[in-house]
C-alpha cells in the first residue's frame, strides 16, 4: 500500500532513497511498513538521502537525523518502535482485545528492543568496524556468546507455539524484525525453531507487501 510519489496520504513515513542495507529489507522503516500493511492502512513514502537527513527540515522530526519518522496530520513521531506501538494501538491487527493478553503482546515488543535486539546489534557493529583491532576475535566470541544467550531462551520459549504468546501480534513483528539481522551471520544454523519462526512471519502477505516496496525502492536506486 505504499505510494513512494504521492504525499496527499493520510499517513507519511520517511526511508532511505538508497538504503544501505542492499534490499535486504533491514532498513529500519521495514518494521513501520509492515505494521501498516498488517492494519491496512496506506502511507506514502518520502524518499531522504544521507544529506537530507542531517538537514534542519527532517531534525525537526527526527532530532537524531535518522528514519524513519511518521507523519498523521499533526502528529508526528520518530522512533520505529514507538511508531509500531501507536499503529498497533490505533489500528486493529497487532494488539489482542483481552486486557491481559495486550499487556503481554506489549511485553514482548519491548523484550525484542531491548533485550535481544541490543547485542545483535553490537555484534553487527564489531563485524563492520572492529575488524582490524586486534582484540576483535576476542570480542567477537563474546559478542556471540551474548546473543546466543537471547536465541537460547527465545528458541525454548517458541519450542511449541507458532508466535510468542498465542496468536502474531506486535510483538512477533518486532521480534522477527529483530532475528532477520541474524539470517546471513550463521548463528541461526543451531536454531531451527528460530528459522521457522521467521520464515512464518515472512510468509505472511503483509510482510511480503512490505518488502516488496522497500526493494523497490532499492532497485530503483541501483
Amino acid at each position: 500500500m505504499a505510494d513512494s510519489g504521492s504525499f496527499t496520504m493520510p499517513i507519511t513515513i520517511t526511508a532511505f532513497a538508497r538504503s544501505p542495507d542492499r534490499g535486504r529489507g533491514l532498513a529500519r522503516d521495514m518494521g513501520v511498513r509492515w505494521a501498516l500493511e498488517e492494519v491496512g492502512q496506506p502511507y506514502g513514502v518520502r524518499l531522504l538521502s544521507f544529506g537530507q537527513l542531517k538537514e534542519a527540515q527532517h531534525r525537526a522530526l527526527h532530532p537524531f537525523g535518522q528514519i524513519p519518522t511518521y507523519e498523521e496530520g499533526d502528529l508526528a513521531l520518530f522512533e520505529s518502535g514507538a511508531i509500531i506501538f501507536h499503529i498497533a494501538q490505533r489500528h486493529v491487527g497487532l494488539l489482542p482485545e483481552d486486557e491481559g493478553a495486550r499487556a503481554r503482546a506489549i511485553n514482548w515488543m519491548f523484550a525484542a528492543l531491548s533485550t535481544v535486539e541490543p547485542p545483535i546489534i553490537h555484534r553487527e557493529m564489531a563485524m563492520l568496524t572492529e575488524r582490524d583491532k586486534p582484540w576483535h576475535s576476542e570480542r567477537l566470541e563474546m559478542l556471540d556468546d551474548q546473543v546466543h544467550g537471547r536465541l537460547d531462551a527465545l528458541s525454548q520459549r517458541l519450542a511449541d507455539v507458532a508466535w510468542l504468546d498465542g496468536s502474531f501480534s506486535a510483538g512477533d513483528l518486532l521480534m522477527i524484525n529483530v532475528l532477520r539481522r541474524l539470517t546471513t551471520s550463521g548463528l541461526l544454523t543451531d536454531y531451527p525453531t528460530l528459522s521457522a519462526y521467521i520464515a512464518r512471519g515472512e510468509e505472511r502477505p503483509a510482510f511480503q507487501r512490505a518488502f516488496a516496496d522497500q526493494l523497490a525502492i532499492f532497485n530503483q536506486a541501483s
